[in-house]
């Protein structure tokens, strides 16, 4: 189960805000029950009709079954945390989640 999320942040933040969102984002990527986790910001790759770069970051993380992700929704502290300490600086939050093909 693939959780990618793309954040855009609200214009005028300061740098400490910044660094906060980061710091909190960044922890996000090291749950322990993940299969893996990243989070970056857009790369500089060539502007093509199909590539968006109007985002400020992105997390992703792939979690090895539906139930774990259900948890990181409804149970997580550090998901929570992030979400009390990190939605006053959101502008836009964009989720796409997936599964791996033939589940």
């Amino acid at each position: 189960m693939q959780h990618n999320v793309y954040f855009w942040l609200k214009t005028g933040m300061s740098g400490d805000q910044v660094r906060v969102f980061e710091t909190e984002l960044a922890a996000l990527t090291r749950i322990s029950y993940l299969e893996s986790g990243f989070c970056g910001k857009p790369a500089p790759t060539e502007a093509r009709p199909v590539t968006d770069h109007s985002f400020s970051y992105s997390l992703s993380l792939r979690f090895k079954s539906m139930a774990d992700h259900d948890f990181y929704q409804k149970g997580c502290p550090d998901h929570q945390r992030f979400v009390d300490t990190c939605k006053p600086f959101f502008e836009k939050v964009v989720v796409y989640d997936s599964q791996p093909l033939g589940n």
